[in-house]
């Protein structure tokens, strides 16, 4: 056994009754709850963040094209999706194209009325999201060449509307003569995603319900939804889409098209900031009280390491060395609670949230084996380095007086 290993077993010993056995003890709590609150907070945050995402993406997806003007309104105005058009989105990283279109209209039935977003969509159109949301009910078959009556309504509607899978609905719009025009229409499905903002709004429907009624042509759409491959950089796609389409269409991302949820996301990268700062401040501090106290309490011994020779360097490694291992006893009680915590999380959803204000219908939980990798190494390293600070106190002190010290 080495020398500063068999010291430092004498000095560091957490079963005698004294006061550096419990600074020791509250040490490795505190950097236990540091650690794991460190990593609740990134694993909160990352899975929030992520969901939240994959909701916005799976609504309007990665990327949308549309007439480029000035006009504001929910009506669109068309374009031609031809031939040319096609060619210039057949490139590699775009997984599917998808026309559709919005509606503005009114469902009224004996007792309530309420405003929605008529959305016209092809038989070819990607129904995974949907379908993976689907409360009742299935997802309708369209076709070219008939105009289909289903459509696809959210459990928010629904519910406000006391509707059901099976139900006719009528829908009223107005027209650019401003009289009203009403379609019936008959519930098939009904989806349930907990993004509020859009379940509120969007009906889906038959793309060639809204031709009808807007007097377009087969060829015409609203907009373009573009889903892209895996790994590929939005923007960077975007950028690339943009420059390649006709100069009467623009291109927009998701967070283009609502950017006040994807600022709000941005905002909880802050508050890991925040909780991760204090977390390695308040454990640090009592790293470094822990040393400290453990020093001053073993004056007299490191005098006695001094009149036989040892010089400041050896006792040093002597106090750092047991520090180190007490850092990494409270690390790894923190890492086992955390990561604990959080997949009794993952795998019971214990704690329910608010749909309306959150998004989710539950705290949402991402571990990324990256993420804990980093912050458990980064928090080592700087709790490390803290520890020089309360080390650097042994060069101070004098052998003469420290062996008389009591």
């Amino acid at each position: 056994m080495k020398a500063t290993r068999f010291i430092s077993s004498r000095i560091f010993s957490m079963e005698k009754e004294n006061l550096s056995s419990v600074v020791m003890k509250i040490a490795v709590i505190s950097i236990a709850l540091g650690i794991s609150i460190m990593l609740i907070s990134i694993a909160v945050v990352v899975g929030f963040k992520n969901q939240i995402k994959d909701k916005v993406v799976g609504f309007v997806s990665p990327i949308q094209i549309q007439t480029l003007n000035q006009n504001e309104s929910i009506e669109e105005t068309p374009f031609v999706y031809d031939s040319t058009l096609k060619s210039k989105l057949s490139v590699h990283f775009i997984e599917g194209v998808y026309p559709t279109a919005n509606k503005a209209g009114l469902i009224k039935t004996d007792s309530e009325i309420h405003g929605i977003i008529l959305k016209g969509v092809d038989k070819d159109y990607n129904w995974g999201y949907i379908n993976s949301n689907l409360a009742s009910g299935e997802i309708p078959q369209y076709t070219d060449d008939k105009r289909s009556n289903d459509v696809v309504v959210s459990k928010i509607i629904a519910d406000k509307l006391l509707l059901n899978v099976g139900d006719d609905v009528r829908i009223w719009f107005v027209g650019d003569d401003m009289k009203t025009r009403g379609r019936k229409f008959t519930i098939k499905g009904i989806y349930e995603t907990g993004l509020t903002e859009c379940d509120e709004r969007f009906i889906y429907c038959d793309l060639n319900q809204i031709r009808r009624l807007n007097g377009w042509e087969k060829d015409y759409v609203g907009h373009l939804e573009i889903t892209l491959n895996d790994n590929i950089d939005v923007e960077e796609a975007n950028n690339y889409i943009y420059y390649s389409i006709p100069t009467y269409l623009i291109s927009y991302t998701a967070r283009e098209l609502y950017p006040h949820i994807f600022d709000w996301l941005d905002l909880q990268d802050m508050n890991v900031v925040i909780i991760i700062a204090l977390m390695l401040l308040v454990a640090g501090i009592t790293i470094i009280s822990m040393l400290l106290i453990i020093v001053l309490e073993r004056t007299s011994t490191i005098g006695i390491l001094k009149a036989l020779g040892a010089n400041n360097r050896f006792i040093r490694r002597v106090f750092l060395q047991r520090s180190r291992r007490i850092l990494l006893i409270g690390m790894l009680f923190g890492n086992v609670f955390g990561i604990g915590l959080c997949l009794l999380q993952k795998y019971t959803e214990i704690i329910k949230l608010s749909p309306e204000s959150y998004y989710l219908s539950s705290v949402p939980i991402e571990l990324d084996p990256t993420h804990i990798v980093l912050l458990n190494v980064g928090t080592f390293l700087l709790w490390v380095l803290m520890m020089l600070i309360p080390a650097m106190v042994i060069n101070n002190i004098n052998p003469s007086k420290s062996i008389r010290f009591e």
